[in-house]
């Protein structure tokens, strides 16, 4: 804080519309007036508006307003007086804070007169630069500042106690200074240039990106949002190694982020969003509060709308890519994990440097992790991840991994597929169809997505997959509740019955393809295992890999063990042993869905089962080839027939007759 030049610090000269009087103590009223009388309104005639960040003069500002000992209000100067009658109800004139909240929230096409936007512009500034405004907020959050210890060790006199105020608006729970410091907040977001500290760490960058700022004359003076989007898509470019992309100063990379953290309860604050989505909030979400980010949420839920219009889905898009790189951006997800990310010590990996901790990934993983080791997240949190899990599934776009290194495949292969998570099932589709044809590093930040998202859970986080897979669950599968892991696996039962659809099947093949290459994707697999693997296999926690024993080898360790005698040594439990036994079962059914057998038999595949495309008919082929194949194909395929054949055995042997027919 002490590195801010110029201070939020707002006195709302008519608040007394939004406060209440503190019990037993001067009202805040009365604080204000009396401040208020103590200040020479007149310093507005010596303010003028900053110049432009790329150069230019100070604007001068209009006729100053005049004194008195009544309260000076906006309402009565000239200057503004046409724009208050044509878009201001009347009965908000006499509140400073009304008027100011009705002309900021205009569209930034609405023309305001200039004079106006100047007489705005420095009753603002002053009102943010004045350190005798203080002593509002000392009175009003008398309470408020001894809880916060960073805030009551501020230096006073200088205005940073209000900007300490702002960055903890989250704990204040009184109730005066909660009503104060966020309608002060809310004029203070409305310009970059009064945010504290703000212009000092990012001069330089708005220079190099060309964010500029907004000019007299062509938009609003007091509404800078588009200089902080500039910033924003800058730091996203970025992340995603664009190419020629400029690197933003870590300073400015953290004011930018800071800026979004603490607009993330009110869509109102994100400037730039909230005019690119007025109308798309009244279409979609008009009776959707505005705080604890509801807002935002409800527009992500309709981001892919035909409706919803473009300028909107990509300030959206801008502010979910934010959400990847620091999960504090969304409200609504760090308020509900909160204590859970606290519990499982989520934030504390002394191995992973601190800027990685706030990723959206990083949290997902750790979360998922504890939940799959049966450990106990709250519901409110666990829906919050639910949702941003089918957020990275829904838009490819969001994960800077895909972005980087899966370029090349996107442009050839998916140009045009960006909605709904098809551009992701084609990239799974080119990686299952032929493994040449994708790069590594483009198949490991798939195989991570998937991971990220975990979609084995819960198949509506695949939003292609359920769209595709609805008849047939509602006729296969109707069974089983909505929402359960064994969904995917019911599916894979009925992949070459009558009761399966072709869309249904390509993207049911796609998902299964990579989750066949990380044994934890099976969540019920894993379950039922995951003693087994850790006694058998040397195996890590959930969101852990080991070169020792990557996940695509786990699977293969526990089929090992399951059918080993008593003699041979230590064997699988029975229920994991159930699960070994189903996922052999579904992976006879396509070759692609073993990697091993993939890997080793490729060639020979390619050689004498090129025509054999029917469920099954890829590994019977390798079968009658058995002498011919190369050595390490015939090893995998002679292991597979053997393993086969006992779990054959063993389903007789469980059947209540004997084969040999009646004694």
């Amino acid at each position: 804080m002490a590195a801010c030049r110029r201070v939020p610090l707002m006195l709302l000269m008519s608040v007394l519309l939004y406060m209440h009087p503190i019990r037993g103590q001067k009202s805040a009223n009365s604080v204000i007036a009396n401040t208020a009388v103590r200040v020479n309104i007149q310093a507005q005639n010596q303010a003028a508006v900053p110049a432009a960040v790329n150069g230019g003069s100070p604007v001068v500002a209009a006729s100053p307003p005049r004194r008195r000992t009544s309260g000076w209000k906006l309402a009565e100067e000239g200057a503004c007086r046409e724009d208050l009658t044509r878009l201001c109800p009347k009965h908000s004139w006499n509140n400073n804070l009304a008027v100011l909240e009705c002309l900021q929230d205009r569209k930034e096409e609405t023309e305001i007169a200039a004079d106006c936007n100047h007489l705005l512009w420095n009753y603002k500034l002053n009102l943010t630069t004045d350190p005798k405004f203080e002593s509002v907020a000392v009175e009003v959050c008398k309470t408020t500042i001894t809880d916060i210890k960073e805030c009551a060790a501020e230096e006073r006199g200088k205005g940073y106690l209000v900007s300490c105020l702002v960055d903890h608006r989250g704990n204040i729970t009184e109730y005066q200074c909660n009503q104060y410091i966020t309608k002060m907040t809310s004029i203070v977001f409305s310009d970059y240039r009064l945010i504290c500290g703000f212009m000092d760490n990012c001069r330089e960058d708005i220079n190099s990106l060309h964010c500029g700022s907004i000019s007299t004359g062509e938009k609003d003076v007091h509404s800078q949002g588009e200089v902080i989007a500039c910033l924003e898509k800058g730091l996203v470019r970025e992340a995603e190694e664009q190419p020629g992309v400029h690197a933003i100063r870590p300073d400015c990379k953290k004011a930018i982020m800071r800026v979004a953290e603490l607009s993330s309860d009110d869509f109102h604050l994100d400037r730039y969003l909230y005019f690119s989505c007025r109308e798309d909030r009244e279409r979609f979400c008009e009776n959707t509060p505005a705080g604890e980010g509801r807002v935002y949420k409800c527009l992500f839920n309709h981001k892919f709308e035909e409706a919803m219009s473009e300028k909107c889905r990509e300030a959206l898009t801008t502010r979910q890519k934010l959400i990847t790189q620091d999960y504090k951006v969304s409200y609504s997800l760090a308020k509900a994990c909160k204590t859970d990310l606290r519990k499982y010590r989520c934030s504390v990996d002394t191995n992973m440097p601190r800027a990685r901790e706030a990723r959206l990934s990083y949290l997902l993983l750790c979360l998922e992790s504890a939940v799959h080791r049966g450990r106990t997240v709250s519901g409110e949190c666990q829906g919050e991840m639910l949702d941003y899990r089918r957020m990275l599934m829904e838009d490819f776009s969001l994960s800077p991994e895909i972005v980087l290194h899966c370029r090349g495949e996107i442009e050839a292969h998916c140009s045009g597929l960006h909605r709904k998570g098809r551009t992701l099932h084609c990239l799974m589709r080119v990686g299952r169809e032929d493994m040449g044809t994708i790069d590594n590093l483009c198949q490991k930040a798939l195989q991570t997505l998937i991971q990220e998202a975990d979609p084995g859970a819960d198949y509506r986080i695949d939003r292609a997959l359920n769209e595709a897979c609805e008849s047939v669950i509602q006729t296969a599968c109707k069974h089983i509740r909505n929402g359960d892991p064994m969904i995917l696996s019911c599916l894979m039962e009925h992949l070459y019955t009558e009761k399966m659809v072709e869309d249904c099947e390509h993207r049911l093949l796609e998902l299964q393809y990579f989750i066949a290459r990380d044994w934890k994707l099976d969540p019920i697999l894993y379950k039922k295992c995951q003693g087994d693997a850790s006694r058998l296999c040397h195996t890590h926690s959930w969101n852990e890999t080991s070169e020792m024993m990557p996940p695509g080898a786990i699977f293969s360790c526990l089929y090992r063990h399951a059918y080993r005698t008593e003699e041979q040594g230590r064997r699988l439990s029975r229920d994991c042993k159930v699960e070994v036994q189903r996922i052999l079962h579904q992976r006879a059914l396509d070759v692609k869905l073993d990697p091993e057998l993939q890997r080793r038999c490729m060639t020979d595949l390619g050689k004498w089962c090129s025509e054999k495309t029917e469920s099954g008919q890829e590994l019977e082929c390798l079968q009658d080839h058995l002498e011919e194949l190369v050595s390490e194909c015939r090893d995998v395929v002679g292991n597979l027939t053997e393993l086969a054949s006992e779990l054959l055995l063993s389903h007789f042997s469980a059947l209540p007759f004997s084969l040999s027919g009646p004694d």
